[in-house]
């Protein structure tokens, strides 16, 4: 079949991929990347509602899930300061807010912009609308088929994606042709998603947004409490805090698991003030119970949480009082599904990290082969996390790639 034409190809142009192509040419690789869509960086363009929230002043392995060694190996080679370096030297002036980074302009498109120009300024030329259809194996390196022509590289860094937000580029394109190399996948599931729920009814209160605590119970034992703002909607939980908590839950719930959410809807009322209070507003002789709650819960959620403690409008006995204390502080809630690819920001899952060498993201099967971003067993929380993984495993592929 030849020689290899470059040194490196890059299949993805979104986050990683861009990474992965501007650290290997700036250390003289000759790059080629292959993009399916008509642009680079269509998911990275919507990004934090399009503000693109690029990196967190805390960065943790903790903040991550998914193989724990592979996480601190890529993290510990290119870290948060790494990556607000990186932007700034090529135009993006970071905005530190409340410890989340955006560029300045609070513009996507203008990391995006940042990036290609990097990439144009290297001179690494980007080929879209092109499928892959193959990548095979040769003697000095890799033959990329695609639908227009053969593309051949000594290395070749996959940065697809997996199948989040179909829409915007991650439709799970690569996934047959890695499986076709001899890679297994750890169960690829959604993440930074909403549930589909029972136990309340959903309808009744479907886009009601309240400060709230939720805590994550697998197996009837507690695992997290994040807060946030959530949102009900008619299918059930959304919102930052679930989100938050989407990784661990997808994951029980895949190995069929019971797992259920309770929920704080006064997270800044403690537990031993909220009686009294209930009780000094019954002594004041507010008309009923829905009434006695008025002012502390939103309209909607009162009559759930009445009949969730098991009365009606008119009790008035402590123990009701006590059992609807109880109910606010901690609202019982079953997960039953994840909601689909389409609605979920990132995957849990990825390509098994026993055939990945953590420290380079190199192949273990195929020398030459490198995984970056997403499809690497990988991720985190809301709050810049998945993008500093992206910057992270790029970088790492890119400084790795060779030529022999």
């Amino acid at each position: 079949m030849g020689n290899a034409e470059v040194s490196t190809i890059v299949i993805g142009a979104g986050a990683s991929g861009m990474m992965a192509a501007i650290t290997a040419a700036r250390r003289g690789k000759s790059v080629l990347v292959l993009e399916h869509l008509k642009q680079a960086g269509k998911k990275l363009n919507a990004t934090g509602n399009g503000k693109c929230n690029f990196t967190n002043e805390r960065m943790s392995g903790d903040c991550y899930h998914g193989d724990r060694g592979l996480i601190e190996s890529v993290l510990s080679q290119f870290s948060r300061d790494d990556a607000l370096g990186f932007f700034r030297d090529i135009g993006i002036y970071p905005k530190n807010k409340r410890g989340y980074y955006y560029p300045n302009c609070e513009q996507a498109s203008s990391v995006v912009e940042a990036l290609t120009a990097e990439m144009e300024r290297l001179g690494i030329p980007v080929v879209t609308e092109v499928e892959v259809r193959r990548v095979a194996p040769e003697k000095a390196g890799f033959c990329c088929r695609t639908d227009r022509q053969d593309y051949r590289g000594r290395n070749v860094v996959f940065a697809t994606g997996l199948l989040a937000s179909p829409k915007l580029g991650s439709d799970g394109s690569a996934i047959d042709l890695i499986k076709e190399l001899g890679h297994r996948f750890v169960p690829i599931l959604p993440a930074l998603c909403g549930f589909y729920c029972e136990g309340m009814r959903f309808r009744k209160v479907a886009g009601v947004r309240a400060d709230a605590a939720l805590t994550l119970r697998i197996d009837g034992q507690k695992r997290e409490t994040e807060r946030g703002e959530l949102q009900l909607a008619d299918y059930g939980l959304s919102g930052i805090p679930m989100f938050q908590l989407s990784s661990q839950a997808v994951r029980a719930l895949y190995e069929k698991r019971p797992v259920e959410v309770s929920i704080d809807f006064l997270p800044d009322i403690p537990a031993e003030e909220l009686l009294p209070e209930l009780v000094r507003r019954q002594e004041r002789g507010i008309g009923n119970n829905a009434q006695l709650l008025c002012g502390l819960l939103h309209s909607k959620l009162i009559p759930e949480c009445l009949d969730a403690a098991g009365i009606g409008t008119q009790a008035r006995d402590e123990t009701a009082l006590e059992r609807l204390a109880a109910v606010l502080k901690s609202y019982p809630v079953t997960l039953l599904k994840a909601r689909g690819m389409e609605y979920a920001q990132v995957c849990t899952g990825g390509v098994r990290t026993e055939e990945i060498d953590i420290c380079t993201l190199e192949s273990r099967i195929h020398p030459g082969l490198y995984f970056a971003g997403e499809l690497l067993d990988a991720d985190g929380i809301c709050g810049g996390y998945n993008l500093q993984w992206a910057w992270a495993s790029g970088y790492v592929a890119g400084r790795h790639v060779e030529d022999t």
